[in-house]
């Protein structure tokens, strides 16, 4: 009998904690106990095996099913200790010596009446599932694949992966299957309200996170990310960590200093930070009033404004954007803005790696019909365009992949009476490495890949009247 090693006793612990709870795993790792009291190297393999377990949960089931005689009578704990040592076997290169005993301990330590069963179950995996992988992840890299190896490989659903092909072609979806389990890049900017470009290096180098110049003027990749999160930098704001497309976006807007700016979904405040950085490029602070339906997120947003001494110049409420088109509104609201930026509730689809919760529990049903996430963006989108001032600009944005959520929204759009008086314009890029990104209709759209950045959308429309 071998001893379980402690990621793996931390892993199961984490992943049938987000079972339990119905929350966000990556929470949950960054405040579990258990997970800070592990080694570096230790915690590193604790993380990837719960995230790769949740991302690739549906694929790690149907893989169980062929070899669990009743799948439906699994205890939940001993599912969870499953999944992850089937995540391990199929996709990370641990020996399979190890992945079987590992696995029985993993099961043993919740059912061990079930150890004998899972020892057999998972030999299996070992012999016949982890080849299959291996053989599907060939034909992927070499382009001559199936898409059901992409799923097979990327632990996504078929039927999300095919709407990705028909969308965005073949070679994005290879490269989606091919990213979604390895792990994302992380890439910070510079907030220049409190530092100019260099002193964000300097402070980023000293703790340790190697930054590297990226593609847009501020913005950094960080070889080494770990010390990040007790370095203090981000609590302070002295940088904002955000992907390097969702920076293009905030360039895209690209208000102008003094111009008024409406921000529809502003979360927690990283892209009102953005847009600062964009609007003191330029020579000065823009101002920005920010809604978000949530109450907890404004709050938050608010504290960010004021470590950042943004305070002045970016206003936080909790507002309904659905709204925006009453007759009566709150004063700061009640007016036109020369930028109003849409950044949409959407599926996340360009982000599944980071949150890796999406795959499996979107469905497509979501995307279609009354009470579907295109009918809210699009109820959205026409309730702030009434906030646009004449020649201002709209600009409307989602970290989806897909066309029902991006191009079909902003068609219906102007399609509708709301839409009349507005006309698209190309996106404005400053990064060549984000060339191939403007679509032939002037939208911008990333595609995630390896080593590379997610996949975020972008329109511009200017209201001629």
């Amino acid at each position: 009998m071998s001893k379980l090693a402690p990621a793996r006793r931390v892993a199961l612990h984490v992943v049938s904690e987000r079972r339990r709870r119905n929350g966000h795993v990556r929470d949950l790792l960054r405040t579990s106990e258990q997970m800070a009291a592990l080694t570096v190297r230790d915690r590193a393999l604790a993380s990837r095996l719960v995230l790769g377990t949740v991302s690739a949960e549906g694929m790690l089931d149907r893989v169980l099913m062929r070899f669990v005689k009743r799948p439906s009578s699994l205890e939940p704990r001993v599912r969870d200790a499953l999944r992850l040592a089937t995540f391990e076997a199929c996709y990370l290169d641990t020996a399979s010596s190890i992945v079987v005993s590992q696995g029985v301990e993993l099961v043993r330590s919740v059912a061990p009446r079930a150890a004998g069963m899972a020892n057999a179950v998972l030999r299996r995996v070992v012999a016949e599932a982890r080849p299959e992988v291996v053989a599907a992840r060939a034909r992927v890299e070499e382009g001559s694949c199936t898409i059901d190896d992409q799923a097979l490989v990327s632990g996504l659903p078929t039927w999300l992966l095919a709407r990705v092909r028909d969308a965005r072609g073949e070679v994005a979806a290879r490269d989606v299957a091919l990213a979604q389990l390895e792990a994302a890049p992380v890439y910070a900017a510079s907030n220049r309200a409190m530092h100019d470009d260099e002193e964000a290096y300097e402070l980023l180098r000293d703790a340790g996170v190697t930054p590297e110049p990226a593609a847009l003027p501020g913005s950094f990749a960080l070889r080494t990310p770990t010390p990040l999160a007790s370095s203090g930098l981000v609590m302070s704001v002295d940088v904002v960590v955000s992907d390097l497309a969702a920076q293009q976006v905030a360039r895209i807007v690209a208000p102008r200093p003094h111009e008024r700016v409406l921000e529809v979904g502003q979360g927690r405040g990283t892209k009102s930070l953005l847009l600062q950085n964009a609007a003191l490029a330029s020579g000065g602070f823009c101002d920005i009033v920010g809604v978000d339906s949530e109450a907890f997120k404004t709050r938050v947003a608010s504290q960010r404004m004021a470590t950042a001494g943004l305070e002045d110049h970016v206003t936080c409420r909790t507002f309904d954007a659905r709204n925006l088109a009453d007759d009566k509104l709150p004063e700061q609201l009640g007016r036109t803005f020369d930028v109003v930026f849409v950044d949409a509730p959407c599926s996340g689809t360009g982000t599944m790696r980071r949150h890796p919760e999406i795959a499996w529990s979107l469905s497509e049903d979501a995307l279609v019909g009354q009470g579907s996430l295109p009918e809210l963006q699009l109820q959205i989108l026409t309730a702030a365009s009434s906030r646009v001032c004449e020649g201002g600009r709209l600009v409307y944005a989602t970290c989806s992949l897909l066309p029902e959520e991006n191009e079909q929204v902003v068609a219906a759009f102007l399609a509708s009476e709301a839409g009349q008086g507005f006309i698209t314009e190309r996106v404005v890029i400053d990064a060549d490495a984000f060339a191939p990104c403007v679509t032939d209709e002037g939208f911008f759209q990333s595609v995630p890949a390896r080593e590379s950045c997610d996949g975020h959308f972008a329109a511009t429309l200017r209201r001629l009247r």
